[in-house]
């Protein structure tokens, strides 16, 4: 049983990691065939870097995730903190309604919100409503639940009589917030912010019904280069995205495995302090 689990776990990585790896090789082929590897070389990658409207594109992708991961995580660590202080019923109704843009169909959020500014567009008598701010406002819109779902858990995890006793010591609430809450809580914080950047790096199906002209994301601009043969350069594009990502996700783990034996050693210390006494 053993091995027939390790055999179907190595095809499982196999299925999902190959097409990428394939894309990572033709990226250093000098080759157009991306089935066929002829000499390597990082011609493609040079190529990349000296094409001004990929940067372009690449700039304004990183410009969205960056402040919309900023404003999302902390509108969603203020949500999670509201959230967890409400009554347990108001609370899972709350996280219910929290969870339905995750739940929700991508297509669907990007056609309601489109069709929000194109509502809000009729209202200002504007027919270039979509940029910037509504590429912004969706990007928000779908990071905040990963926020909350990454706060919340280290919220109700945390000691609620540190607060309490940060404000007996003198701390004012906001004092207390900022310099005991948000500390302990700060794991789940950066892994939320993570993983909403990473949410806004590649999103495509969203973006596409709320992107005007003067302001195109790579994943969106990228939708037209499928239609026409691919430039060997994209390859190499996708293959930096990816690590980019990798990266990324490596980094969250690592912070959340460090935390989590943390909060063990602080739990055993505490469990023999309590066995001293």
């Amino acid at each position: 049983m053993r091995k027939a689990s390790k055999v179907i776990t190595v095809l499982v990585f196999i299925f999902l990691y190959f097409p990428i790896i394939i894309l990572a090789v033709a990226s250093f082929s000098s080759g157009t065939d991306i089935a066929v590897f002829k000499e390597f070389t990082f011609s493609r990658y040079a190529e990349l870097f000296k094409d001004a409207a990929l940067l372009r594109l690449v700039r304004n992708s990183a410009i969205i995730a960056i402040v919309s991961t900023i404003v999302a995580t902390g509108l969603g660590t203020a949500a999670a903190v509201g959230i967890h202080r409400m009554g347990k019923k108001m609370r899972g109704l709350v996280m219910g309604m929290t969870n339905i843009p995750i739940t929700n169909p991508d297509i669907v959020t990007g056609v309601s919100l489109a069709l929000m500014f194109a509502f809000v567009g009729t209202i200002l008598r504007s027919n270039a409503i979509l940029g910037f701010w509504t590429l912004l406002i969706a990007h928000v819109t779908f990071n905040l639940p990963y926020v909350i779902l990454n706060v919340m858990p280290r919220i109700a995890q945390m000691d609620p009589n540190l607060t309490d006793a940060a404000m007996d010591l003198g701390c004012t609430p906001a004092k207390a917030f900022f310099k005991v809450t948000l500390h302990e809580i700060m794991p789940g914080v950066i892994a939320g912010a993570l993983m909403s950047f990473t949410m806004s790096l590649d999103d495509f199906v969203i973006s596409y019904f709320v992107t005007g002209f003067e302001f195109v994301t790579l994943p969106v601009e990228i939708y037209n280069y499928t239609k026409k043969p691919i430039h060997p350069k994209v390859y190499a594009l996708f293959t930096l995205l990816f690590l980019v990502i990798l990266i990324l996700m490596i980094v969250m783990n690592i912070l959340q495995s460090r935390s989590e034996s943390r909060r063990e050693k602080m739990h055993i210390r505490a469990k023999a302090a309590g066995g001293e006494v």
